[in-house]
């Protein structure tokens, strides 16, 4: 079969790159392994922004080795992938986390699948990973959430009988004040979430002037245990005094946009070629797919997070629980884990019943599954052999 990647050189041995259409409007683009052998089990692997299904490189052969048929697609608005609408003013119901979920599901069904041993998702791909567990625990057997942990989906208010108020917001991340108090700050910030959300965030990013390549290059940096600066620790609260404490490239300079943030933290041309866990020619990859379609697919799924709406919808699953097995892994050096003050404590005591248990991998960054592949793909196989144990 024709690789469809033009960066097929880049592919581990044994990972191929092919389209699959995923039975919800995509003909998806897949890396997969392990495909070879008719009725292994399969496993599911969800990237997360700014990524694509190349971010698990390092992944996918070590858990074909294990027996399984890995595939990892490049999710709706991202890389290969089509059927999905770029326009900041076309459909946003699409990028609902719960149509997200829909498009794994019809993927798993696409391979013929009627469940798969484990849904892994890293950074956005977190969460549509834990709510397809919570939501399809009969297609999804297990769930591993990587670098953004998953607190539970948003309660309803108790006790608002009588009360002739405006409903409350969904969770506190829709609160209107916090923007107004980050933005009040002595050194005034704003919530890199809410950036992805506006409408001049793509270009920014897409035609900044120091290219995509070197924008991709000092995010990626930036966000790992390469930024010496990166050394993270649990916040008090969800108020501005705490959330400012972490770096610009989740609570930015109020007059700054992301490629000026990160372009003050761009690597010198020693510290690119000392990057062994992502040598410029996988960077090309992210850079070469980005620069041809943007980042308005990625930003928005930011988009209908940051909306009360659409995180109203999700209270349909107000006070349900993961109650299949369930792990977290996430790099030390990563204040993904803290960023939404928390959810970290409430993943483990609350939003999962069967939790195996909460990785963080030392001199790991946001990117983990790329800078300490060895060490997470242990974290997995042992999680996926001790599933093997139980059944």
């Amino acid at each position: 079969m024709k690789p469809v990647a033009s960066y097929a050189d880049r592919l581990p041995t044994g990972v191929r790159s092919r389209m699959v259409a995923n039975n919800n409007g995509l003909d998806m683009h897949v890396l997969e392994a392990g495909f070879e052998e008719r009725g292994r089990p399969g496993l599911l692997l969800l990237h997360g922004f700014p990524e694509l299904a190349f971010s698990w490189r390092k992944v996918i052969p070590r858990l074909a080795a294990e027996g399984y048929h890995v595939i990892a697609p490049d999710q709706r608005g991202y890389g290969l992938t089509t059927g999905w609408d770029p326009d900041y003013d076309g459909d946003l119901d699409q990028y609902r986390l719960s149509n997200l979920v829909q498009d794994a599901l019809g993927l798993v069904n696409a391979f013929g699948y009627d469940s798969v041993e484990a849904v892994i998702g890293h950074d956005f791909g977190s969460p549509v990973a834990a709510l397809s567990g919570l939501i399809r625990p009969d297609v999804m057997k297990a769930v591993v959430m990587m670098s953004s942990p998953f607190g539970g989906p948003p309660a309803f208010p108790k006790n608002t009988a009588g009360i002739v108020s405006e409903v409350p917001a969904a969770s506190a991340l829709s609160s209107a004040s916090i923007h107004a108090d980050l933005a009040n700050l002595v050194r005034p910030r704003k919530h890199y979430q809410w950036y992805y959300s506006t409408r001049p965030a793509n270009d920014e990013m897409w035609k900044c002037p120091q290219g995509v390549h070197d924008f991709m290059r000092a995010y990626y940096h930036h966000k790992s245990a390469d930024w010496a600066d990166n050394a993270p620790f649990p916040l008090e609260g969800w108020i501005a005094s705490e959330l400012a404490r972490m770096p610009t490239y989740y609570i930015m300079d109020h007059g700054q946009n992301m490629a000026e943030t990160v372009a003050k933290e761009m690597p010198s041309a020693e510290q690119v070629a000392a990057c062994t866990w992502l040598p410029d020619e996988d960077m090309r990859v992210y850079s070469g797919e980005y620069q041809r379609n943007g980042f308005q697919g990625g930003m928005q799924w930011y988009r209908c997070m940051t909306s009360p709406r659409y995180a109203g919808q999700l209270r349909l699953y107000s006070g349900r629980t993961i109650d299949v097995p369930a792990m977290f892994i996430g790099g030390r050096q990563d204040w993904g884990i803290y960023q939404k003050p928390g959810d970290i404590e409430k993943m483990q005591a609350t939003a999962c019943t069967d939790f195996r248990g909460c990785h963080l991998i030392d001199g790991a960054g946001h990117w983990v599954q790329q800078e300490k592949p060895d060490e997470v793909n242990g974290l997995l196989v042992e999680f996926l052999r001790g599933l093997k144990e139980l059944s």
